[in-house]
């Protein structure tokens, strides 16, 4: 999605910085896109190579070069020994299905040193306990349901209230880091914990439903883009409120779902942008709702279901070469952040 369709669907805070207070991490964003582009063509290879070595650049790596040469970012270095990631306030579930191998989010979290629990169905059990302690993992009561995700996101929803929690995480299984947004700058984040911004806005205010973390790819570094948006969906990475009069439903698309029914009674949903996930493409990795939900005519059965559910502001389109649906959120643009008394 281009970032100027992003720009259409998400409404943009007009005074995000009363929001962003002096207690959240910096993030200074400033426009470092580039002025134009032109297209070069080459008759080989030899004189491809030959050009790009004029330039200075490595012929082997290189698909595009600024000039003048701009200097390419390391974008993420080791944890310094020694350091603690400062925990979170709400439990992390991670669900997941056929991925004890890979395990992405339970990776990236182990290197952060975050706690979590992952979900799985009672077949699967010694595959994910040969990789993981027993205290990190919660088996599901039941299995094989055929119905995606869906039971598996109301029991863990269940589960955080019987712990007395306020909100939860519950995280796709597919996720392979997170990063921080900053100065032109994204950079892996191995010393900050990603999720307490969302945490902190979340609490800063009485009507906050949904909190979560961007797509990395949606928040390129040299765009200048506000710390987080508004009423729009969450996905992936969502912090729920757990008192919400909703739970999951359907089998497809249950995010975009859950969202625009909060947005519909009033709700706000706040994504941020400063911190971001870096979602595995769908249909890349097996497991999860690769085999269950997206073969065949999986995606259009996908965005038709969501169309049926809210017929008044979703449309069925084609996006890059697949059905899709789109949503317009603009609807939602005057549902206001309410700060709490004591915020």
């Amino acid at each position: 999605m281009a970032e100027d369709e992003q720009d259409r669907l998400f409404d943009v805070p007009q005074s995000w910085e009363e929001h962003w207070d002096e207690s959240m991490p910096e993030f200074v964003q400033n426009d470092e896109q580039s002025f134009d582009s032109i297209r070069v063509h080459f008759r080989n290879a030899e004189d491809r190579r030959a050009f790009l070595i004029k330039m200075g650049e490595d012929p082997a790596r290189r698909k595009s070069i600024w000039f003048p040469q701009q200097k390419y970012l390391k974008m993420s270095s080791p944890a310094p020994a020694g350091v603690r990631v400062e925990p979170g306030r709400y439990p992390i579930y991670v669900i997941s299905k056929g991925r004890a191998d890979t395990r992405l989010t339970s990776k990236a979290l182990e290197k952060l040193g975050l706690r979590y629990r992952i979900v799985i169905e009672e077949p699967e059990y010694d595959a994910y306990a040969a990789h993981l302690d027993e205290e990190k993992i919660l088996t599901l009561p039941f299995h094989d349901l055929g119905l995606g995700s869906i039971p598996a996101r109301n029991w863990v929803w269940d589960h955080a209230l019987a712990e007395g929690h306020e909100r939860h995480w519950i995280l796709d299984d597919n996720l392979e880091g997170f990063y921080r947004l900053n100065r032109n700058l994204k950079v892996k984040c191995v010393t900050e914990n990603p999720f307490i911004p969302a945490e902190k806005l979340a609490d800063a205010y009485e009507n906050v439903a949904l909190a979560g973390l961007q797509y990395e790819m949606f928040v390129p570094r040299r765009a200048a883009q506000p710390p987080f948006r508004l009423n729009t969906r969450i996905y992936s990475c969502i912090l729920i409120l757990n008192s919400l009069p909703h739970r999951w439903r359907g089998r497809y698309n249950e995010d975009t779902d859950l969202s625009i029914r909060v947005l519909k009674d009033g709700w706000c949903t706040i994504l941020v942008n400063a911190f971001s996930c870096n979602k595995a493409p769908t249909m890349t990795m097996s497991g999860g709702n690769t085999d269950e939900l997206y073969q065949d005519d999986g995606r259009l059965k996908m965005a038709e279901s969501l169309r049926e559910q809210h017929p008044d502001i979703v449309t069925v389109t084609e996006k890059w070469g697949r059905p899709q649906h789109h949503v317009d959120y603009r609807v939602f643009r005057f549902n206001e952040l309410k700060p709490k008394a004591s915020a």
